[in-house]
């Protein structure tokens, strides 16, 4: 059992004083990056800045931390070169716009930060942003690049996935019972650091995390998490960082095991992949979200046969599903696992996939009352 006190006045006071610390060092940054484009102008030189590159080939496998990990790759992006003038001119938007909400100690979602900097440049008909897509990339730069989070940005992602279970939370000074949200869970919000979301109490053994919305219904329907002491959590398909960082802070501060139920195919090990040890995208930001310890308690490629299931629940592999299976099992991680390579070996010999919706075809509450609880009990996972 695990248990957090509420903090005292002179601790939410302190907090105060750092989230304001917080933002006057993040000001700097940026003030340091415009410093360096007014600098290089006034004095002739290469106007640019250097954005550490988030590619494969800059990401490193830290195998005694057991996380992905930013190499030093970097790369420059020049004002003066038609082929990344834009970017620059972006990058400079973005962070502009950072600096005018720390300003107004307000927040903006993706979204509004997109909008906040689209428009018609004067004298032509360019837009500095056409969609989302290239705007979402230019902030995860300015991420690397400050060395500042994106809560530390002040900018927040569309909420996705849900918590219910016996944990009761602080959420911006309001209480949080989440043994009482109903039937659609307390919503796991974009930024879950310290300053926001505080652990009053937790009694709970463990959490659940599942692949998707359908399925924790089903669990959160039957009432899985009273019945067996847990936390249950969804990140709708591929979890956010929101989610993950919950996840993270369950587990490290609060010490509980995090358990994942996800599908039998090449994306359901991927997602448990970025999970444990962190994605090559936001490989900079791994510390704060892999969870190495976490377990994959299934769907397994042995359950179409352990649990007598009807070949209607096989869903052929198709040849992206096999070449990205083949490029999961050569990850470093799962490259030496021998549980793994032989998981992902007797899917391929299968030559179908399963989604954990497909137990339906056993009962309509087998997954909750029949599959987890033995798979629990014999501490039946893939580490």
């Amino acid at each position: 059992m695990a248990k957090k006190t509420v903090k005292s006045a002179s601790e939410i006071a302190r907090g105060s004083k750092r989230i304001k610390q917080r933002d006057k060092t993040t000001l700097g940054k940026i003030v340091g990056l415009a410093e360096g484009v007014s600098k290089a102008a006034h004095k002739g030189r290469d106007i640019s800045v250097a954005i550490p590159t988030r590619s494969r080939a800059n990401t490193l496998w830290n195998k005694k931390q057991r996380i992905l990990q930013m190499g030093d790759g970097k790369a420059d992006r020049e004002l003066f070169n038609l082929n990344q003038a834009k970017q620059f001119m972006q990058t400079m938007l973005h962070a502009s716009t950072i600096k005018d909400l720390i300003d107004a100690d307000k927040t903006s979602s993706l979204r509004g930060v997109f909008y906040k900097a689209k428009h018609t440049v004067a004298g032509t008909k360019e837009n500095t942003f056409d969609t989302q897509d290239e705007s979402d990339p230019i902030l995860e730069d300015l991420e690397v690049a400050l060395g500042a989070l994106r809560e530390e940005l002040h900018v927040f992602a569309e909420n996705r996935g849900a918590m219910v279970g016996n944990i009761t939370l602080i959420d911006k000074g309001d209480q949080i019972d989440c043994r009482h949200m109903g039937s659609g869970g307390y919503a796991m919000p974009s930024i879950v650091e310290p300053d926001i979301i505080e652990f009053k109490k937790c009694e709970a053994d463990f959490v659940l995390h599942v692949e998707k919305g359908t399925v924790w219904n089903r669990f959160n329907e039957d009432r899985f998490w009273e019945k067996n002491n847990c936390i249950l959590t969804h990140g709708a398909g591929q979890p956010p960082r929101g989610c993950r960082r919950l996840l993270q802070r369950l587990h490290q501060e609060l010490k509980l095991p995090i358990i994942c139920l996800l599908d039998c195919d090449p994306w359901g090990h991927y997602i448990y992949s970025v999970i444990k040890q962190g994605s090559i995208s936001l490989a900079f930001e791994s510390s704060r979200l892999a969870i190495p310890e976490a377990k994959f308690l299934g769907i397994r490629a042995k359950d179409y046969r352990d649990c007598s299931l009807s070949d209607a629940v096989k869903i052929d592999l198709k040849e992206n599903d096999i070449k990205r299976a083949q490029e999961i099992a050569a990850y470093p991680w799962f490259k030496d696992h021998r549980g793994w390579q032989k998981e992902i070996d007797h899917m391929l010999f299968n030559g179908f996939k399963m989604e954990v919706e497909s137990l339906i075809t056993k009962d309509i509450s087998y997954v909750t009352e029949e599959y987890v609880p033995a798979r629990l009990k014999k501490k039946d996972w893939l580490d």
